[in-house]
């Protein structure tokens, strides 16, 4: 008798707790539920919103090319929507040379110099300066853009680029908006980066250098292609924020889109554009009204196509650990 108490004991938790375990058991079950449903909906508003927006894009985009033929917008090297009569063009070319030229120029000094400040905090920091240096770096990239165009406007230009290194560029030009783009980009490039270094297990830096191999060596060898599409990711993030980049570049870079590779002069991107027609004053629904419409959609496809292809380098050399 006693052993078959023993054994029935073995069936029950201790202080006889059973209709308290399933309540707790019931409440977490209820609790994961409605977890598990308000991230569905937050991934259901995210693509409805998208949809959304590509909606409204796309309506007056179709109603901008039934006026203007899709060869002129897209082959076109003259972009002046706003002149009045014969002097009207809608030549896009222009709009996308300088939005690429503005977001190289800032890829040029943001992807070293991010890099470079990555491996450094991954690789080569002590913890202390690490938590000192890497906060400090994500906060760069918290300042306002108007205050970073001004910068560019009142500082970069006059001081750095006139008298500082005696170039002769005009008060809006690309070149000062470009460098303080670069500014923009390179704490996005430089966080994303050092955290993907910082995944790559330790197991593989300690058999690198138990074969003999310098901290150099390890981090250009085994540390930086491990982690090559998190830096890949990294980058076209970068990118992707320089291409849509719209305050920089509307107070420092002026507002005349050319296909020319002069930086001491104006330059204007295709955000740029549309936040300087925006707040002009022009007639809803207009053909000029359905330019800002129909750049949108453009910068639209643009930062997707960007984005696939990030994604489909991402998925083709990730890397899983165990």
């Amino acid at each position: 008798m006693a052993g078959a108490d023993l054994i029935a004991g073995f069936g029950s938790p201790p202080g006889g707790g059973g209709p308290d375990l399933t309540r707790k058991r019931t409440t977490r079950s209820v609790s994961e539920q409605v977890i598990k449903g308000l991230l569905a909906a937050a991934a259901v508003l995210s693509v409805v919103t998208t949809t959304g927006i590509v909606i409204s894009l796309l309506n007056e985009t179709i109603q901008f090319f039934g006026e203007v033929p899709i060869g002129d917008y897209l082959f076109g090297t003259d972009w002046n929507p706003l002149a009045g009569g014969d002097s009207q063009s809608f030549g896009v070319l222009p709009l996308v040379f300088s939005t690429f030229y503005m977001t190289g120029i800032g890829l040029l000094i943001a992807v070293p110099l991010g890099l470079a400040a990555a491996i450094y905090l991954a690789e080569y920091a002590t913890p202390r300066v690490r938590k000192t240096i890497k906060p400090t770096l994500e906060v760069l990239a918290g300042i306002p853009t108007i205050v970073l165009g001004y910068f560019a406007l009142t500082y970069i230009t006059p001081v750095i680029l006139r008298d500082l290194l005696g170039i002769e560029v005009q008060v809006f030009n690309g070149l000062a908006a470009g460098i303080v783009l670069g500014i923009l980009v390179l704490p996005t490039i430089a966080s994303v980066t050092e955290d993907a270094l910082s995944a790559v297990p330790r197991a593989l830096r300690e058999g690198a250098f138990g074969m003999g191999a310098t901290k150099r060596q390890v981090v250009t060898r085994v540390v930086f292609p491990a982690a090559l599409s998190g830096i890949v990711a990294a980058l076209v993030l970068g990118a992707s924020r320089a291409v849509g980049e719209t305050v920089i570049i509307l107070v420092a870079g002026g507002a005349s889109p050319n296909l020319s590779f002069d930086l001491t002069g104006p330059q204007q991107t295709m955000a740029a554009f549309i936040a300087q027609t925006a707040r002009g004053d022009i007639s809803t629904g207009s053909t000029e009204f359905l330019t800002i419409y129909a750049v949108g959609f453009t910068l639209f496809v643009i930062t997707l196509v960007l984005n696939a292809i990030a994604i489909g380098f991402v998925r083709k050399f990730r890397q899983v650990y165990e």
